[in-house]
């Protein structure tokens, strides 16, 4: 059970007590003078759960099951990662209407008179309860997560192998096939006779062995992906194939949240710095504030693919001469991205213009 006398803290006024009266009861707040309340604002982090009405509840089951108790068909939130995913999906499997703030709106909107408490922040939530949008969970998202996961291991597991192989031989290398010996502790080529020879090659082995494996997970990953984005309107752009799409779909989620290509080409990281100074126009590249996974993603997919999409082709074409390199590329994944937004956004297949 949840101490009824456990309330979050305001920073100016000490403990809150959810059911005195405020200055907000005769407003848009009268619920939380009531127990049955409709609607509930809750500010997630790792351990708890802070609500509209001041209570503290545990992040986990037994808080969520006291939350529960209190008859409400609504909560708003905002996203806060990892945390937020489990109270969310296990509120909305119990038929709790579940909806998001982004952060953006909640920073734009935030209390002019400085108050910042996790309580201040979950009333913040009910007010802006008309701006939220559904929560969704994406199935694509945790197979995404994991599968850049294993791929950021694998290339640790590459240099350090590497790494070891170059203490104790001139060999530099390495196949599929030459780790598969070294898993067995079978070194066929020549080495170096050093003091830290043996213990080089222990780690060499144990190091192939994960490789390996990690190499076999990715591709077992990749099918489930593959399956997961069959049939979608973005395998109708040439140079997209099924993996690609389905990691776009996973780590993007809902390309509705973005109203325009332009803010769709900032979440990639791709959106270009321009200085002006009086007459002065100055191009400093890209921004690379946004998801760096879709910005390498747009860069690989555009180096590798423009000759097959006709859009980008002719793009190149006209722009090679006077960019060069990473530029020339770059604008590609730009141009990429903003097809990927018009074709996803209004679901229409792909039409070069």
């Amino acid at each position: 059970m949840v101490d009824p006398l456990t309330e979050a803290k305001s920073s100016n006024g000490g403990v809150t007590n959810p059911y005195h009266r405020t200055e907000h009861c005769d407003n848009m707040h009268g619920y939380r003078c009531d127990k049955e309340v409709g609607i509930l604002g809750i500010d997630i982090s790792k351990d708890h759960l802070v609500t509209s009405e001041g209570r503290v509840y545990e992040n986990n089951k037994k808080g969520y099951e006291e939350i529960l108790k209190v008859k409400l068909n609504t909560i708003v939130v905002e996203p806060t990662g990892a945390y937020s995913i489990k109270p969310c999906q296990y509120f909305k499997e119990k038929g709790i209407k579940i909806l998001q703030v982004s952060p953006n709106i909640l920073w734009k909107e935030k209390d002019l008179r400085g108050k910042k408490t996790d309580f201040y922040d979950a009333e913040k939530l009910i007010n802006m309860a008309n701006k939220a949008k559904e929560y969704n969970y994406n199935p694509l998202k945790e197979l995404v997560t994991l599968y850049i996961f294993l791929k950021d291991l694998e290339v640790k597991y590459k240099n350090r192998v590497k790494r070891a192989l170059f203490l104790v031989s001139d060999e530099e290398k390495i196949s599929k096939e030459m780790l598969e010996e070294f898993s067995k502790g079978n070194f066929k080529i020549q080495l170096y006779n050093l003091e830290y020879t043996k213990i080089v090659l222990e780690e060499i082995e144990v190091l192939s062995k994960a490789l390996l494996e990690t190499s076999e997970k990715i591709k077992e990953v990749e099918k489930m992906i593959q399956l997961q984005s069959e049939n979608h309107v973005l395998l109708t752009i040439p140079g997209i194939g099924k993996l690609s799409s389905g990691i776009i779909i996973g780590i993007v989620g809902d390309i509705k949240r973005f109203p325009n290509p332009e803010s769709f080409v900032a979440y990639c990281g791709l959106d270009p710095i321009v200085e002006r100074s009086g007459k002065a126009t100055v191009s400093k590249g890209i921004s690379k504030k946004g998801n760096k996974y879709l910005r390498s993603l747009f860069y690989f997919l555009a180096e590798m693919n423009y000759s097959r999409n006709p859009t980008l082709l002719e793009f190149y074409e006209n722009h090679k001469e006077k960019l060069k390199g990473k530029k020339l590329y770059t604008a590609l994944a730009r141009k990429l991205a903003r097809i990927v937004w018009s074709v996803w956004y209004n679901n229409k297949p792909y039409e070069p213009k």
